[in-house]
Formats: structure tokens, C-alpha cells, sequence
């Protein structure tokens, strides 16, 4: 029995193993005004349901609340999805599935295993792996490989606009669910144009033909599998934006719905790596294109039967107004939020600008560039979002900036021939790839294991001042191998690249991106979840592209050679002191500060609480008694999906 001043709970057991709780209030009191019903997301037709505390649903498990005595089955009698342990793997597991479909409905988790295992494990991950051996065959070197992945992979730092387009010009009736559509046309155009411009023999016809010719195709390659990310970026924050939905109306889901979407994405990276390094050692690239084109493919059916769940729109919603046949434009929602939706706007329009700047023209006018576009969108954040946002949104800002990358140079360290780097690892595709790689997967699924049993109950900040501190020491690895002191105790590259960096640099990446990626889906306001989760998102993989510029031209201005017979790669253990073990920490810890030190199960920023209003168009600043306060209402907000 659980009793306060407004609630009186009782959980009856009865002899049959079943449960039921009876709720009393005080005359009077209605409990509909003291108890958040949370609504299920299990009506495939209307995506609503009325709070059901006593017995299990339609489909036979138990909905959020219900209570079982079974011992063989872990349940909360809040609700929150247990996680799978290693004692009851199965039934634990079930389990699990069970209680996280009661909060995101069993086709939108279909989907969204799909759209992680083929695209973001799958073509995403075949054409981001591909490119380190496709470029070193081609001659291009560390520093310009960075910046075509920095190209590469802009659409990620898209997310904002993506996110904006698809909230305010539904098509067909449906936010999501067309732009979804497209952008899996997007990748497989750029899938085709690869297949018919390059075949067998076209790097060594370009090698030949000299340097000119080897850039030309590199670039044609890059903006192929350019079009192959904007499919995984689109649904990636397609995706994104709904469960941050849902999870801003479920918070006590914790970040198991993080979990579950890594763990997929960890399956079909596992499989990919399989046969990309043996097809890369062999030159087969050509197969790996048509792998990478059926890959593409796979979303189809499910978003075009609609699995990804939200209601139709129609043009006779106030503020709706019709562009065109099947093309609306919620104008209403513009008008209300106008600020947040253009710099959301401009921020993910920046990053190809700034991508083909810095790959196509000078290095040193991109670094400029991009500075002012953070700063600029620091200053936009600060006057138009709360306090608390703006403090987070500033961590993530300081926190991906202070990363700066110098992986390309290590995985050219690592693959270099014997005349490149005698008495180097030298390792082959298969084993840099595919064996490391499948190391990696496993060490990903006992990551994600890990952190849903032992860290997923954590307050934000010490779990991400942990993940930083293993982070930075990971490092020691890549520094032992290059300085060779592996070698001179006896233990050969493989052995200790096996059993050191294959194994926490892989462990390290997902205990970070978890609870990250738990922050950016707690920071959607009401009505605004898919344009600001995106902002979020898209500022840090704008972070992350500027790092991996910065590191770009840290590799050309330390003097190392990275290609050819004459290879020079002293400067390499030093950056890798600096960028990859000092910095991290000396930067990112301090910022881990500015976020909220809550659970994870808990709201991140309360949002009724900081009271973004909407007062005409000027922008109201915090009051003196500390009320955060802007120009935007949770209100208007509300209704906006």
C-alpha cells in the first residue's frame, strides 16, 4: 500500500498469481487530475488509448502498470522496461520487447529494426568502411580522405533541416512518412549512377591516367555514397523525432528505446564487416556497390505501408494552408515558432556548404567558416531557447569540438604497406576490417548489454564523465603499437590490436552514444520534438565534421606522408597524446557539468516549468527572479504533431 495526502494505492495479489490495484482518492478528487495516464501508443489506427492498470491488452502482455507475479518474468510495476539479463537471457529479453512495444507499438520498433540493421549497420556502414581502402588504391592521402568522410557524411549535420521540412510541409497528408520515401529514392539513385560510371579496372585506369584522373573519380565516388548517407540521415532523424515524441510522453521508458536501436544497428554492422574486407583486399568494389544498392532498398515497403505511426493532416487544420496537390504547408506553426524553425533551418543548410568549402576550395577559409557558424548559432540558441537548453546544447558543443580526429591517419598507419612502413602492423583489409570488426560487434552487443544493466540507472553526468575517461585512455593502445613497445615484450600487432583497441575503443563509442543520445531525445520541447531534436542532433554532427576538419588539417600541417613508398608518420604519437587523450578530457569533462545532473528516467528540462511563451515577435529574456523565460508557449507547442 502506497498512500499521500491526494492518493491511496493498493496492489492486491491474488492466489492465482495475478494481480490488480485498486486507486482511491479523497472525496472529491478526481484521480484523473493527480494520475498522468500516459497513454499507450498501441492503436495501430488512431495512436491512442485509454490507461488500462488492471489487466494486459489486446495482444496478451502486460500494458504499463500492470503487475505480474510470475517469477520467471522481470516486470515493473511502473512500467519501465526491464532490461535483458545475463541470468534470463530469453524470457528476459521477451520481456523487455514486450514492455517497450507498450510505449512505441510493435510496427514502429519493426521499422525502426530495419531502417538500423540494413541502413545505419548496412549501407551506411559498408560505404563509410569502404571508403579508407577505395581512396589509398586511388593515391589519396590521410589528410584529403578526412575531408571527403567530413563530405561524406554532411547529411548527418542535415538532420536540422530535414527535420524542419518534414514538420512543416506534410505531404500527402503524412510529415514522415513521404520525406522517408524519397530519401530512400535519393540513396538508390546514387547507388545506380555508381554502378554505371564505375566497373572493373576504373581505379587503375584512373591511377594510370595520373592524378587528375584519381581525384575526378574520387570525387564522382563521393558524391554517390554522399546520396547513400542522406538515406540513412533522413530516416535516421525520421526516426528520431517520433521516439523522442514518445519518449518526452513515456520518460520512465528510460533510454531503453537507445538501447534497442543500437543493438540492431550493431547486428547489421556485424554482417557487413564480414565481407567487406575480403572483397576489398580481392578489388571486388563493384559487388560491394551492388550489396550496398539491395541494402538501400530494404526500408521500402515498411514506410510505404505506413509502420512509422502519426495521424494525417489535413488542409482544413487551422493554420494549414495547401501549396499544391498533396503538398501542405503548416503555415499556423511557422508563424508561432518562427525563430526556432529558421535557425534550425540554416543550421542544417550550413553543413554541405561548409563540407564542400573546406574539400573543394582552402582548408583554412573552412576553418573560418565554421567557427563563425557555431558561434553564430550559440548566440541564435541563447536568445531564443531556455537557460537549461542553452547550457546543454553548449556542453554538446564543447564536448564533439574538443574530439578533434586524426583517424584517418591511424587507419592509413595501420594498413600501410611494408615500403610504406617497414617493420609496421601492415594489415590487410580482412583483418583491419572484417576480423576487428566482428570483434567489434560482439563487443558493441555486450556494450549495449552492459550499459542497460549497469549504467542505464545512472545520474547523466557521472555515466558520461566515466565514458569520457575510458575514452581517452583507449588511446594508450594506438599509442603502444605505433611506438612498438607491443613488439618488444613479445606480443605481435594482431594479438594486442585484437585485444586492445578492437575491444574498448568499440566499447567505448557505445557507452558514450547511449546516454548522448538519451540527452539530444530529451531535449525536445512539446510540439516541437522532430525540427529540435534534429537541431540538437545536427549541431553535434556539425561538431563532429568541424573535428574531423580541424583534424584534416592537423595531419597536413604536422608533415606526415601517408601514401606511397616514402611514408612518414613520427608526428603521430604526439597527436594522438594531445587530440585523442588530453583534450577529451580537459574539455569534455568541464562540460558535462552544464548538463542537468538527473536520471535518465527523468525528465532532462522541464518545460512547463521554464515557460517558453510566445509574446509577438520579440524575444523575452529571463526574469530576475531566474524564470527562464522566451518568446514561445508550451501551449502553441503542444499540438504541433
Amino acid at each position: 500500500t502506497i498512500k499521500n495526502n491526494n492518493l491511496h494505492i493498493s496492489f492486491v495479489s491474488s492466489n492465482r498469481g495475478m494481480s490488480s490495484i485498486d486507486i482511491h482518492t479523497p472525496d472529491g478528487m478526481d484521480a484523473g487530475n493527480n494520475i498522468d495516464p500516459s497513454p499507450l501508443i498501441g492503436d495501430d489506427q488512431s495512436y491512442h488509448t485509454s490507461l488500462s492498470i488492471i489487466s494486459g491488452n489486446e495482444r496478451g502482455f502486460p500494458k504499463k502498470g500492470s503487475i505480474s507475479s510470475d517469477n520467471n518474468v522481470d516486470t515493473d510495476p511502473l512500467g519501465v522496461p526491464s532490461p535483458p539479463t545475463w541470468r534470463r537471457p530469453i524470457s528476459s529479453t521477451r520481456t523487455y520487447l514486450t514492455e517497450l512495444s507498450g510505449f512505441f507499438s510493435w510496427k514502429f520498433l519493426s521499422w525502426l529494426a530495419i531502417d538500423q540493421c540494413f541502413i545505419s549497420g548496412g549501407s551506411l556502414a559498408l560505404v563509410t568502411t569502404l571508403s579508407l581502402p577505395l581512396f589509398k588504391e586511388l593515391g589519396i592521402g590521410a589528410a584529403r580522405q578526412q575531408l571527403y568522410m567530413s563530405m561524406l557524411m554532411s547529411p548527418f549535420a542535415m538532420k536540422p533541416f530535414i527535420g524542419v521540412a518534414s514538420d512543416l510541409f506534410p505531404i500527402r497528408g503524412y510529415n514522415k512518412k513521404y520525406f522517408a520515401l524519397y530519401s530512400i529514392l535519393i540513396g538508390l539513385l546514387g547507388c545506380s549512377v555508381l554502378l554505371g560510371l564505375y566497373h572493373s579496372g576504373a581505379t587503375e585506369m584512373a591511377v594510370i591516367q595520373g592524378e587528375d584522373a584519381s581525384q575526378r573519380l574520387a570525387d564522382i565516388i563521393v558524391i554517390c555514397f554522399t546520396a547513400v548517407v542522406y538515406e540513412a540521415a533522413a530516416l535516421d532523424i525520421l526516426g528520431e523525432g517520433k521516439y523522442a515524441e514518445l519518449m518526452r510522453d513515456h520518460p520512465e521508458s528510460g533510454s531503453s528505446i537507445i538501447s534497442f536501436k543500437f543493438g540492431w544497428a550493431m547486428l547489421g554492422s556485424l554482417v557487413t564487416t564480414i565481407f567487406v574486407g575480403p572483397l576489398s583486399d580481392a578489388g571486388y568494389f563493384h559487388v560491394l556497390f551492388w550489396i550496398t544498392l539491395v541494402l538501400s532498398l530494404m526500408p521500402f515497403y515498411p514506410t510505404l505501408a505506413g509502420w512509422i505511426p502519426e495521424r494525417l493532416r489535413t488542409f482544413q487544420e487551422p493554420g494549414m494552408v495547401k501549396l499544391c496537390k498533396g503538398c501542405l504547408y503548416d503555415q499556423g506553426s511557422f508563424q508561432e515558432k518562427k525563430m526556432p524553425f529558421i535557425v534550425i533551418t540554416l543550421c542544417g543548410l550550413s553543413a554541405p556548404l561548409l563540407a564542400a568549402v573546406t574539400t573543394y576550395a582552402d582548408l583554412a577559409i573552412g576553418v573560418a567558416f565554421s567557427a563563425g557558424l557555431i558561434t553564430a548559432f550559440l548566440v541564435a540558441t541563447y536568445y531564443i531557447f531556455p537557460r537549461t537548453f542553452f547550457r546543454v546544447f553548449l556542453s554538446i558543443v564543447i564536448g564533439y569540438m574538443g574530439s578533434v580526429s586524426v583517424g584517418s591517419a591511424l587507419g592509413y598507419y595501420y594498413t600501410a604497406s611494408e615500403e610504406c612502413v617497414p617493420n609496421g602492423p601492415n594489415f590487410s583489409y580482412t583483418y583491419y576490417v572484417t576480423v576487428t570488426g566482428i570483434v567489434g560487434s560482439v563487443v558493441n552487443f555486450s556494450a549495449v548489454i552492459l550499459y542497460q544493466n549497469f549504467l542505464s540507472n545512472w545520474r547523466f553526468r557521472p555515466v558520461l564523465i566515466v565514458t569520457i575517461v575510458i575514452g581517452s585512455l583507449a588511446s594508450i593502445v594506438d599509442l603502444i603499437i605505433i611506438m612498438r613497445w607491443n613488439v618488444a615484450i613479445g606480443i605481435p600487432d594482431t594479438v594486442f590490436f585484437l585485444l586492445g583497441n578492437a575491444v574498448f575503443e568499440n566499447l567505448v563509442m557505445i557507452l558514450q552514444s547511449i546516454p548522448f543520445s538519451a540527452v539530444f531525445a530529451k531535449m525536445a520541447p512539446p510540439g516541437m520534438e522532430s525540427a529540435v531534436f534534429a537541431y540538437t542532433v545536427g549541431i553535434a554532427n556539425f561538431c563532429g565534421m568541424v573535428s574531423s576538419i580541424l583534424g584534416s588539417g592537423v595531419i597536413r600541417w604536422s608533415g606526415m606522408v601517408t601514401v606511397g613508398d616514402t611514408c612518414d608518420f613520427k608526428a603521430l604519437p604526439t597527436l594522438i597524446v594531445i587530440f585523442r587523450m588530453m583534450v577529451p578530457m580537459l574539455v569534455g569533462i568541464p562540460a558535462v557539468f552544464l548538463i542537468p545532473n538527473v536520471f535518465q528516467t527523468e525528465q532532462l528540462i522541464d518545460w512547463d516549468q521554464e515557460q517558453w511563451y510566445e509574446n509577438g515577435s520579440d524575444v523575452t529574456q529571463p526574469s530576475a527572479q531566474g524564470n527562464e523565460k522566451n518568446d514561445f508557449s508550451a501551449d502553441s507547442l503542444h499540438d504541433h504533431h
